[in-house]
């Protein structure tokens, strides 16, 4: 029997009463409730007799977030405004995105999901126990949706949480911050979205050892179980939800690429790690190509960090690559990827599948530099020999990027590109600062995590943040208004584009990509290109029509309060 429904008039209708709606976060309005539906709703003397509207709440909450004493104090304060009222809180979002975005989503995600169990208020979404892998379906199904009731799932493993590893089941909060970020930027409705944790363990001995952790104690399975395990939880959600959007976040590295193989052709998936991060980072480059008055098939790419992440970026800009007329062979020859034992080098038997295109010639570099402690050749020699004009970290190894590594660069590059992309904040390869510094304001930066504009020499230098939430809401949203089957590698290039054309960087200190304040504005922009790309690429089951945008701006939900009446 249901308990809750939107009817023909686009109001709440509930069989709940009493403190049962102040209970339930969807329906709560607090002291906004009109006298009627108080008296309605059997919530007469559960709430003070003052009527405030969703503004004079916002603001008041807004003032409480404000006298919180740190990042993480301010985290745990939306998240109990999430649990309580969830208008309210994606209204509070809406109105301080740039503010509060970094708050909800990363870096300070990544402080939530440390202490996630100590923290532990209220279970919010679906934990899947790899355990009880008979009891997904009913878990799904517990939820209280069906059918076509769910848009758009986050699912995690977190095997790879940002920059700090495997958090076992405090992933769930990055699952979380994913949906309400794509809710706060596009409008996709909260309602019919699931945040998923997918419990396979966690071999982080701290959290086996704390008494108060609240997930699976014991190390993560291994892969003939985990495996089995994932397809019956695909299984279960092309049964439960055949239409929706699969988004796989923070999956272990030994398992990102190979779920993203298996499933990406069976249903409307993607890895926002491995494909999110390659397409924003080749926005960031395809703005500084512009600005550099260098083609993009010129550049010579050096990638520090060939992990999930690093071997994404390199994949999504071979493919830009191969666009503008060059080979497989030739595309995957400008990369020159280092990860913890140095350059890759073809033949190396510890090299994964996907770090495998980017080996290079061992005939190549016999004559450079190795490193005996590190046991291969380290980045410094690799930058002095490929003189390179781009240079990607995604290492979560601070200061990589030294002094004298930049310096080098900036000897062959007119403008440096150089994207410290690791995130947390503290995590970077090298701050904007000290990359402006030590090139002499000539170095085009944008960075994983969100940095202060930089002064230097009379011109003030904006910073973008290569933040995944450029890419993965419009994304998400493009592919659920055009009812696509798939993830095209067209609809990712089209996102870049896309993010890429919203930039000018002939300005003196621009960003090479868009504020985060303009982040709704960005995400339509996102949206529109990735339903005409789904079009064109002959995966979109519904055509939107001659003004896309138009039909897209339409579905994006509003943080408003419904009527709510007795069912």
């Amino acid at each position: 029997m249901r308990t809750l429904w939107v009817d023909d008039k686009g109001a709440w209708r509930t069989t709940l009463r009493g403190r049962q709606v102040l209970a339930d976060a969807r329906l709560n309005k607090g002291t906004a409730f009109s006298q009627e539906e108080r008296r309605e709703l059997g919530l007469i003397g559960l709430i003070p007799a003052g009527h405030l509207t969703l503004d004079q709440q916002a603001e008041r909450v807004y003032a409480q977030y404000l006298r919180q004493g740190s990042d993480l104090a301010r985290n745990v304060l939306l998240n109990e405004v999430h649990d309580r009222n969830e208008v309210l809180f994606y209204r509070l979002l809406a109105d301080h995105l740039s503010e509060m975005l970094p708050v909800v989503y990363t870096p300070t995600v990544g402080q939530a999901i440390e202490h996630y169990s100590h923290e532990y208020r209220r279970p919010r979404g679906i934990y899947l126990s790899v355990d009880e892998p008979q009891l997904i379906e009913q878990s799904l199904l517990a939820a209280g949706h069906t059918g076509d009731d769910v848009d758009l799932i986050v699912a995690t493993d977190a095997g790879a949480i940002l920059g700090i590893g495997d958090w076992g089941v405090g992933g769930m909060n990055i699952a979380v911050g994913k949906l309400a970020v794509y809710t706060a930027a596009v409008g996709i409705d909260p309602n019919r979205c699931l945040p998923i944790m997918l419990d396979v363990g966690t071999d982080r001995q701290s959290l086996l050892e704390d008494p108060l952790y609240v997930g699976n104690r014991h190390p993560r399975v291994p892969s003939d179980e985990y495996d089995a395990f994932l397809d019956a939880f695909v299984t279960a959600v092309q049964k439960v939800f055949p239409r929706t959007l699969l988004h796989w976040e923070d999956i272990g590295t030994a398992n990102a690429r190979r779920l993203l193989t298996r499933y990406r052709g069976q249903l409307l998936s993607f890895n926002d790690d491995i494909q999110g991060t390659g397409a924003v980072n080749l926005a960031a480059v395809l703005a500084a190509v512009r600005a550099t008055g260098i083609g993009l098939a010129e550049h010579r790419i050096v990638v520090f960090g060939a992990g999930s992440a690093g071997t994404g970026i390199a994949d999504q800009l071979s493919a830009a690559l191969m666009v503008a007329g060059l080979s497989d062979t030739e595309a995957r020859a400008r990369f020159w990827a280092v990860d913890r034992h140095g350059l890759l080098i073809s033949g190396d038997a510890e090299l994964t599948e996907a770090q495998r295109p980017y080996g290079r010639d061992p005939a190549e570099v016999e004559d450079w530099q190795q490193d005996a402690e590190l046991g291969g050749i380290p980045l410094a020699e690799v930058v002095r020999q490929v003189r390179p004009t781009v240079l990607i970290g995604t290492s979560a190894r601070p200061g990589a990027f030294r002094r004298d590594i930049v310096i080098e660069m900036a000897l062959h590059a007119d403008r440096p590109v150089i994207l410290p992309m690791s995130n947390p904040t503290e995590l970077a390869e090298a701050t904007p600062v000290d990359l402006l510094t030590w090139t002499g304001g000539r170095a085009l930066v944008a960075t994983g995590s969100p940095f202060p504009p930089v002064d230097y020499r009379g011109t003030r230098y904006a910073i973008g943040q290569a933040n995944n939430a450029l890419i993965f809401p419009g994304l998400g949203l493009g592919a659920i208004a055009a009812r696509a089957a798939v993830i095209t590698d067209g609809m990712f290039s089209a996102a870049a584009h896309a993010v890429a054309s919203l930039v000018d960087t002939t300005a003196p200190g621009a960003a090479l990509l868009p504020e985060v304040e303009a982040l709704r504005e960005t995400s339509l922009a996102v949206a529109v290109a990735v339903a005409r790309a789904a079009r064109a690429d002959g995966v979109a089951g519904h055509d939107l029509g001659d003004d896309p945008a138009a039909v897209i701006t339409a579905k994006m939900w509003e943080p408003a309060y419904r009527p709510v009446r007795p069912g």
